[in-house]
């Protein structure tokens, strides 16, 4: 069911975080640790979104991100202070294209979901409904993950702030598919808004370097590492974090 994570901080280079640690976003793809509710490996897609002066960039494929001969090299090259990376386990019946690998964007915003929308697609064809239409027909894929980033982008666009979007999409998804596994993960490359809803996600925060990592695993064994409470709205700059119970956010 995915992998993904966040970096805000001082500008570092991409394969920091997809390539270099112990337990890299690479090395997830295929040696995932804690995985939870099906799937073994990540080999349906992937991809990074950094942000530069001129706006965010991603750089997405539908292959496995370890047969990508590109994405070492410029990993290595490409350094930004906010970055949202993930690697993609589909969901059996959703198709495998470069479109349904997240992450997600629009704008300064960049997005992914880790889970699965129980009951899909019946389970939120009403809270579908109420999006514009050519928002429906203009989806990035047809699945879940898709369908959860158009929903949280008509909050963005219509002004809510990042917590608010996820945790609004959150609850109005979990009413109809009660049950689903929804670990959100947005940022505008300034702060971030995560939810862990039914699967793993953990976090690094470090004071004096202005630095936070959010991912589904820690990337190494350093003992700051931190998990997040299931059922748990985690919000962070590089100065700030907080983390508050979804019923409470």
């Amino acid at each position: 069911m995915c992998r993904h994570l966040a970096y805000l901080g001082p500008p570092t280079p991409l394969a920091g975080l997809l390539f270099d640690p112990p337990h890299s976003l690479n090395h997830q793809s295929w040696a995932p640790r804690e995985m939870r509710g099906g799937g073994t490996i990540n080999a349906d897609g992937f991809g990074v979104g950094w942000h530069t002066p001129g706006g965010a960039v991603i750089y997405r494929r539908h292959t496995p991100i370890w047969s990508d001969t590109t994405l070492p090299g410029l990993a290595a090259a490409v350094s930004s202070g906010a970055i949202l990376a993930a690697v993609r386990s589909a969901t059996t019946g959703m198709p495998v294209t470069e479109t349904a690998a997240a992450p997600f964007g629009e704008g300064p915003w960049l997005f992914s979901h880790n889970g699965v929308v129980a009951g899909w697609p019946t389970s939120v064809a009403k809270l579908a409904g109420t999006l514009p239409v050519n928002d429906l027909l203009t989806m990035p894929a047809p699945t879940d993950a898709a369908l959860l980033w158009v929903l949280v982008r008509d909050r963005l666009r219509a002004g809510a702030p990042l917590a608010a979007a996820v945790t609004g999409v959150v609850a109005e998804v979990l009413r109809g598919a009660p049950g689903s596994r929804l670990n959100l993960l947005l940022t505008d490359g300034v702060s971030l808004a995560a939810t862990a809803v039914g699967h793993s996600l953990s976090y690094i925060f470090d004071f004096s370097i202005n630095t936070v990592v959010v991912a589904s695993e820690p990337l190494d064994d350093r003992p700051a590492w931190r998990p997040v409470p299931d059922g748990t709205l985690l919000t962070a700059s590089p100065t700030n974090l907080t983390l508050t119970p979804l019923g409470e956010a």
